[in-house]
Parts: C-alpha cells; sequence; structure tokens
C-alpha cells in the first residue's frame, strides 16, 4: 500500500485510513511525532507505550484492548490487562490514540500533536477506520449547546458505512 502521497497533502476528502500513502513514512513519522512531543512535555513514552502505539499505526482499523494484549504478549511484553489499559489510557490522555466507541477499540491518531474533535468513519466491512476534522460545536449542535448554556467538552462522531476499497470490490 504505497505511493508518493504526502499524508499532509492529502486532500480532505480522502482521509488518512482510506487512501493509498507511505505507510512505512506514516509510522515513522507518527512515532516520531510522539516522541518529540513526550520530550517537550516531560511525559514518559515507555516501551510499552511506544509499542501499543506503533501496533496502533500498523494498521488503519481500530483494536480492542485484548488484541493489543495478545500482540504484546507476542512482542515479548506483559500478559496482565493493566498492561495494556495503562498504556492506552496515557495515549489517549495525550492525544496519541482516540477511543472508537461504536467498536470499543482503540486507533491511533491521525494528527498528533494538534488539539480537534476527530470524527471517525468505519468500514463496516473490513473495519478500516478514517479519522477526518470535525468542528460540532461550529454547527447546528454547537448552536443548540449554546442557546441551552452547555458547554461541549468532548464530542464523539462516528459513522459507519463502506470504505471505497470494499465498494470498489463490489463488497458493498
Amino acid at each position: 500500500m504505497t505511493s508518493s502521497v504526502n499524508p499532509k497533502d492529502a486532500p480532505s476528502a480522502a482521509p488518512l485510513g482510506f487512501q493509498n500513502h507511505d505507510h512505512r513514512a506514516c509510522v515513522a513519522g507518527a512515532l516520531a511525532t510522539a516522541e518529540s512531543r513526550c520530550a517537550a512535555d516531560g511525559l514518559r513514552l515507555t516501551p510499552v507505550r511506544r509499542k501499543v502505539l506503533e501496533l496502533l499505526l500498523q494498521e488503519h482499523r481500530a483494536l480492542g484492548a485484548y488484541a493489543i494484549l495478545d500482540l504484546l504478549r507476542e512482542a515479548g511484553f506483559g500478559s496482565q490487562p493493566p498492561v495494556a489499559y495503562r498504556a492506552l489510557e496515557f495515549l489517549v490522555e495525550n492525544g496519541f490514540v482516540h477511543k472508537v466507541e461504536r467498536l470499543n477499540a482503540f486507533v491511533a491518531c491521525a494528527h498528533p500533536g494538534r488539539m480537534h474533535s476527530p470524527a471517525f468513519m468505519i468500514c463496516r466491512l473490513c473495519e478500516a477506520v478514517a479519522e477526518a476534522p470535525s468542528a460540532p460545536a461550529r454547527g447546528a449542535f454547537g448552536a443548540a449547546a449554546r442557546a441551552a448554556g452547555f458547554q461541549i467538552e468532548r464530542t464523539v462522531v462516528e459513522a459507519e458505512g463502506v470504505c471505497p476499497s470494499c465498494a470498489a470490490k463490489g463488497d458493498a
């Protein structure tokens, strides 16, 4: 799955996860961003935290905590659930990973280091997950919240459908 498309130059119509790109560069760049941000902010990117992030970056689909735990075990890390959950908690809290509520699973952030409200498109066939920017506080929902005096702190926007790859195969 390689091409010369730089994820930063990709059109917004093809969110990372549904587009061809240099995946090795994508993973390496995201890990480098996480490492530099942790160094700048005084955060500890422990070997297990780094490995969990790397595992999530390797595929553009969400993984559940127990799938991550199995992969950690195969990589020689601990096999107790708290190992995976603590790493995931750190990665989510610091914006390197998002929880996809619909799947009760986790996906690497496509825009680490930027404050944003993501929206997820989840393929119901292959379970690929693409992240797109979302601004619910600016739209009709935001207007309704402001009218009610409600302050939005966090939103979860998830859409289920069929990704371009599955649609092209006629799987839909």
